[in-house]
């Protein structure tokens, strides 16, 4: 997590160091790069939907966090977007 953290925060500092910390634990540089793709591609959309103000309508919310479980879904639900997912129902 905290590789994902680092993409989303500071992409910029990122170092070949942060990439062997990952090989040591048993990540192939193929998964390393999903790990990367997945984090981008989701601070990604978090900023697009923030920036549109779209909130997904509380059915949806639902549904994903029974789906997910309670934990994942928490941790899942970022940006403002989701403010009120992550408060308590």
């Amino acid at each position: 997590m905290s590789l994902a953290e680092k993409v989303v925060r500071n992409a910029n500092q990122m170092t070949r160091s942060d990439i062997e910390a990952l090989q040591a634990h048993g990540f192939t540089e193929e998964q390393i790069l999903d790990i990367i793709l997945t984090a981008a591609s989701r601070s990604f959309f978090s900023k697009v939907t923030d920036a549109m103000g779209f909130h997904p309508d509380d059915a949806w919310l639902q549904k994903t966090e029974e789906l997910l479980g309670e934990n994942t879904f928490r941790a899942m639900m970022v940006g403002r977007s989701y403010a009120a997912a992550k408060s308590p129902r």
